[in-house]
């Protein structure tokens, strides 16, 4: 049981050294709102349009695409750490899986929705 305790106070610490930062950042700040501080904040220089402005549905479709693209590159992982144990069959297998990912980037590029343009 004396291991669990050393991870109980591990959480107790953290927690304590969260709740410090907290309180010392609300003393210690300064409390003078301006004007400024109110305003929409965007890579330095004053918006040009609302927040609320509709969007090119290629902006979602790539975030989509660079997360699906993402998780199946995870999944390169594990292969490579037993690559050995698979032998010809992992080796076959993992070409018709890269063919098909590589198949799929050509076709949406093909289709528009990444590359040029998407801007």
């Amino acid at each position: 049981m004396i291991d669990y305790l050393y991870i109980l106070l591990i959480i107790i610490a953290g927690i304590l050294l969260v709740l410090v930062a907290f309180i010392l950042s609300q003393i210690l700040h300064k409390k003078k709102p301006t004007e400024e501080k109110y305003v929409a904040y965007e890579c330095g220089i004053d918006p040009e349009s609302p927040a609320r402005d509709r969007y090119s549905i290629k902006y979602y479709l790539v975030a989509l695409l660079f997360l699906i693209f993402d998780i199946e590159v995870a999944l390169l992982l594990p292969w490579a750490i037993i690559y050995n144990e698979l032998k010809i069959f992992g080796f076959i297998e993992m070409l018709v899986f890269l063919g098909i990912l590589i198949f799929g980037y050509f076709w949406v590029w093909k289709k528009g929705i990444i590359g040029y343009g998407t801007e």
